[in-house]
């Protein structure tokens, strides 16, 4: 990352319901919006279209704007019931398919009905739903992200993105985003957070899951298969607690404990007060920023849901409800 004093030659642009294009000496122009009515005295310039309202059904263009350039920050908040009836999408260049298509609460490290606060170097999450997303987002040619509605009834979007208009690097990769679920699991208690081909570096796993049995439920190895490999992975962990950087089920004096850094972060214990209980829900991240894994032709991930059974032997969690988002960043046309 260039450092803050050092000039750039590039442009910076931001979208949001006050500027739709992002065009210069265009924000704040509106005549009519979610907000004319409060600034019905005020006039043009006086926060008149500070949101849109996204019907049940539809989908919202949020951001369409010409390259080359790099998505900097998103931010985003809505309603907070409703994250993973909302679906975000984003395209680079000219493709038809999304290269990041996973539900907005999961994108943003938040899959269940309570929030969680995150203080991470890609993510953020501050009160009360502030969405921050810090992950770089270089396009060629166009970038469109799109937000569409799957629940029954309208929801109110704020958000604000921000791009630079500049010049990429000829090994620019573009950044991928995909969500799987499970719900139950079944068997082999195995989830594949992600299969991929092509060239690039893997840059961060969201887990959420209810394990939906009692004891400890963090036994699994997430396990990475690089560049051919079949039955047995190159990188193979240790524990899913220890994969996010904590050890020993996340247990401290008799309960979990939270925690959110630059790069690690159980950020979600539901309830919070209980442990080694059946219905528990629980969020974790980590991001491969210093640690990338990178690979030349294809990439396969995968989590093992395993706990505890009488004397001593591991539980495959078959009834678990699991969900995650892989973020990775792969060349383009792969």
């Amino acid at each position: 990352m260039a450092e803050i004093w050092q000039l750039r030659k590039a442009v910076t642009r931001s979208v949001s319901p006050e500027n739709f294009t992002g065009a210069k000496g265009a924000g704040g122009m509106a005549t009519e919006g979610t907000g004319a009515g409060a600034a019905r005295e005020l006039g043009r310039g006086w926060k008149v279209s500070p949101s849109i309202d996204l019907a049940a059904g539809a989908t919202a263009t949020l951001a369409d704007v010409a390259g080359p350039g790099v998505v900097r920050h998103i931010w985003l908040t809505t309603d907070r019931s409703r994250l993973r009836r909302l679906i975000l999408r984003m395209y680079w260049d000219s493709a038809g398919t999304p290269a990041v298509e996973v539900p907005l609460g999961d994108f943003f490290c938040n899959a269940w009905e309570e929030l969680a606060l995150l203080d991470s170097e890609m993510i953020v999450v501050l009160p009360a739903g502030g969405l921050n997303s810090y992950w770089p987002m270089p396009f060629r040619e166009r970038a469109v992200i799109t937000l569409e509605n799957t629940g029954d009834g309208s929801v109110p979007v704020y958000y604000q993105v921000t791009y630079t208009g500049e010049e990429l690097p000829e090994n620019t990769a573009y950044l991928h985003a995909a969500w799987r679920h499970a719900d139950p699991l079944g068997s082999p208690a195995v989830h594949t957070i992600l299969r991929t081909r092509g060239s690039g570096h893997y840059a961060g796993t969201y887990l959420a899951i209810s394990p939906r049995a009692a004891g400890w439920w963090g036994e699994g190895e997430l396990k990475f298969y690089l560049d051919g490999d079949e039955e047995f992975p190159t990188i193979c962990g240790t524990g899913t607690e220890d994969y996010f950087g904590g050890a020993w089920n996340f247990d401290l004096g008799g309960r979990y404990v939270g925690y959110s850094t630059r790069f690690l972060g159980l950020p979600q214990i539901l309830p919070p007060d209980r442990i080694y209980q059946q219905r528990q829900k629980f969020g974790m991240y980590r991001w491969h920023i210093p640690d990338p894994i990178t690979f030349e032709s294809d990439l396969r991930v995968t989590v093992q849901a395993l706990g505890w059974k009488s004397a001593g032997r591991y539980l495959p969690l078959e009834k678990a409800d699991i969900a995650t988002t892989a973020y990775w960043y792969q060349r383009p046309g792969a």
